[in-house]
């Protein structure tokens, strides 16, 4: 038995809108035109595919902690900066700059990132570009 190669497109284009939604646009999520810096401890960071991730805990001034995630490049990306999976890690503080999110939640694009000295992990903030 063989599969109609119409069968086999619809069900090719059935797939596109979840791998449409899986990698998103940077403008349809961030404010390119603003910038956002938090300091906190590292909870959770993954370098995974399409887009690495920060999770972090941020104290604001009344003591309460605030939930912030911070989205990275991928991997590859990462890699070409100098990152390395064990580049940060949980109970580490640091500092994180980007562009937030449009919707006003706790997340933003990662542009730099800072280890608790003030020392940028990675070699080339991320609102530049690779001359790779």
């Amino acid at each position: 038995m063989s599969i109609k190669p119409t069968a086999a497109l619809a069900a090719s284009l059935a797939l596109l809108p979840a791998a449409a939604q899986a990698h998103h646009s940077f403008a349809a999520f961030f404010d390119p035109s603003k910038s956002v810096t938090i300091t906190g401890t590292v909870t959770e960071f993954r370098f995974t595919n399409p887009h690495g991730m920060v999770a972090l805990d941020v104290k604001k001034p009344d003591g309460s902690i605030e939930k912030w995630r911070a989205e990275t490049n991928a991997p590859v990306v990462l890699v070409r900066r100098g990152w390395t999976r064990d580049a940060i890690k949980p109970r580490d503080t640091v500092t994180i700059d980007g562009w937030p999110s449009r919707d006003g939640r706790n997340y933003l694009r990662l542009r730099d990132l800072k280890d608790a000295h003030g020392k940028p992990i990675g070699s080339l903030p991320f609102g530049q570009k690779d001359q790779s």
